[in-house]
């Protein structure tokens, strides 16, 4: 995982903190290696880590941090731009958050890939139901595996 030059990621302890660390710890390296870290949440700043510069570059530029994913990463090799949902006791990418995150990130210059990342699957079990179609799952107690929730791609983007 690449982060910009001179700049370092500070997440606050807990739950939330650690599961958006599995994901660029474990997640990028495994279905996005050579991923460029764009942002990473964080509970307690809210901005962790924001790559403002080469979001940017993308076509994408943010005024307020409330509706960015709590990870967005860029995949150079297939420029894709991938959102994740880190969820821990609020919410996966439903049809809602979907539809805010393809708002959101509708002038970007790579394919979008929604994932919604869990730290167990008893978590992801209370969530089931709610998961968007044409999106992605990812359990970090599970790291190899991915669970692809329909249409025609696996880890791809959509077009609109």
């Amino acid at each position: 995982m690449k982060v910009a030059p001179g700049k370092s990621i500070q997440l606050s302890p807990g739950e939330h903190s650690e599961l958006i660390r599995a994901i660029i710890e474990d997640f990028a390296a495994r279905f996005a290696p050579g991923a460029v870290l764009i942002y990473a949440g964080d509970t307690g700043e809210k901005w962790g880590y924001f790559d403002a510069l080469l979001l940017a570059k993308l076509g994408v530029t943010v005024e307020s941090h409330g509706k960015m994913p709590d990870v967005a990463l860029h995949y150079p090799e297939r420029n894709w731009l991938i959102l994740v949902e880190s969820v821990t006791s609020h919410g996966p990418v439903d049809g809602k958050r979907h539809a805010e995150l393809a708002k959101l990130f509708r002038d970007s210059k790579g394919g979008i890939v929604y994932v919604t990342a869990f730290p167990n699957r008893a978590t992801m079990g209370r969530y089931l139901a709610e998961i968007a179609w044409e999106t992605e799952v990812w359990v970090a107690d599970a790291p190899s595996h991915l669970i692809h929730f329909n249409g025609e791609r696996f880890l791809g983007p959509y077009s609109a």
